[in-house]
């Protein structure tokens, strides 16, 4: 008797079956796997191609010169990985933090090499390595003889090992989704928007945006100390850097000096405002029937919508959500004079907005409230923080105040 569309099984058989876990059903074929002839290996080309590729862990890099940089690819694809989408292409440097981004209308290995042959027009120093993980897009024959013709040392790092990459995989969340979030982005159109946006925060983040730096790592038993560099741009970087020449320094610095980060905020919010338009016009579902995209609500959305970001085989459940309150506020009659305190006086600490109180109501107000008072205040000052970045008016300002702001977002 032989069905290969059903089986009619005993239900007993059947119960005592679906009881059975993967390991227990292995067991039970595995004189039947090795007794049946071995299916014919293959993908022998695409093997030798990546062993042809030296691999390279993030032990390796020791104190690399500028130039030596790190690639990934980040997916817009949306919701749904169905058809055609815009990609971008990332380096890093490993030696100042310095970043390229630049979009890729599909994903294909001969486009990508014309990418990066115009993104080394850009960058202030020769592109001395190129370190990608082990996409098909990367391990191919066209980028590796393109390295090899162009001088380029081409690794890799091992599969499925994302810290190898780390300086890249870091800069793929705090400026390419920072900047355009999780939204689905496809066409022509939307890749030339790319490239402006990326063209205008290419400046505002090599030359705007501190960043740390990990200078020693020791470990004592379970616990592990780290030391940090002082906060730098990847442009101060690369001044501070002795084997920049004199000639890179010198175009850094003429360049630096026609930059005005106001006006680099407001090229970026009308770029992020075109690829909402595009956006929504291609995904008209997303948004109601006769409603405007809103740009507001676009920079808004970047602050979660990492949380709802790419999911990978080794990403961890989501953390419960912190309780609530559980007790009356002790601050509740207070809140909005010590908010207008806060307004009136941003400088102030949670201390002395204490005392304020305690000077009007010593009895009502005990120093146990200090670490609320704190908390209250420390709210207060996101909220301010969030409003300077994400508030689309903030990035507008008037040519007269320019200096100022440039002070303030640079500090």
């Amino acid at each position: 008797m032989e069905n290969h569309g059903h089986l009619d099984l005993d239900p007993a058989i059947k119960a005592k079956l679906l009881q059975m876990i993967a390991a227990t059903i292995d067991r039970a074929l595995r004189t039947v796997r090795e007794a049946s002839p071995k299916a014919r290996r293959r993908g022998v080309a695409a093997t030798a191609l990546r062993r042809s590729v030296p691999v390279r862990t993030f032990t390796d890099w020791e104190d690399p010169a500028p130039g030596h940089m790190e690639a990934d690819l980040v997916s817009h694809s949306g919701p749904v990985a169905k058809g055609s989408w815009a990609w971008t292409l990332t380096l890093t440097d490993v030696a100042t933090g310095w970043t390229e981004c630049a979009p890729l209308l599909v994903r294909e290995q001969t486009l990508l090499v014309a990418v990066l042959s115009e993104v080394r027009k850009l960058m202030p120093f020769p592109l001395l390595g190129f370190d990608s993980d082990n996409d098909s897009v990367f391990i191919n024959e066209t980028l590796r003889d393109y390295c090899a013709a162009t001088g380029v040392a081409f690794t890799r790092c091992r599969p499925y090992r994302k810290n190898d990459q780390a300086w890249v995989e870091q800069k793929n969340g705090s400026v390419v989704r920072r900047l355009v979030g999780y939204r689905r982005f496809e066409g022509l159109e939307t890749a030339r928007v790319l490239g402006e946006l990326y063209a205008t925060s290419r400046l505002f983040v090599n030359f705007f945006q501190p960043s740390f730096k990990l200078a020693e790592k020791q470990r004592d038993g379970a616990k592990v100390y780290k030391r940090y560099h002082a906060p730098a741009t990847p442009y101060q970087r690369l001044l501070d850097e002795p084997r920049t020449s004199e000639q890179t320094r010198q175009q850094l610095q003429e360049t630096a000096a026609k930059l005005d980060p106001v006006r680099l905020l407001r090229d970026i919010r009308a770029a992020q405002q075109k690829l909402v338009v595009l956006a929504d016009t291609v995904a008209p579902a997303a948004t109601a029937e006769g409603a405007q995209p809103s740009l507001d609500a676009f920079l808004s959305s970047l602050k979660t919508l990492w949380q709802d970001g790419e999911a990978r085989p080794t990403a961890t459940d989501k953390p419960p959500q912190k309780r609530g309150r559980r007790r009356p506020d002790p601050l509740v009659e207070v809140t909005d004079q010590l908010k207008t305190w806060f307004m009136e006086e941003p400088w102030r600490s949670g201390r002395e907005l204490l005392e304020k109180l305690q000077a009007d109501a010593p009895d009502d107000y005990p120093e146990n409230l200090l670490r609320t008072v704190q908390r209250r205040l420390k709210g207060w000052r996101s909220e301010q923080a969030r409003a300077l970045v994400f508030s689309s008016n903030s990035a507008v300002a008037s040519e007269g105040t320019a200096g100022a702001a440039t002070k303030t977002d640079v500090a």
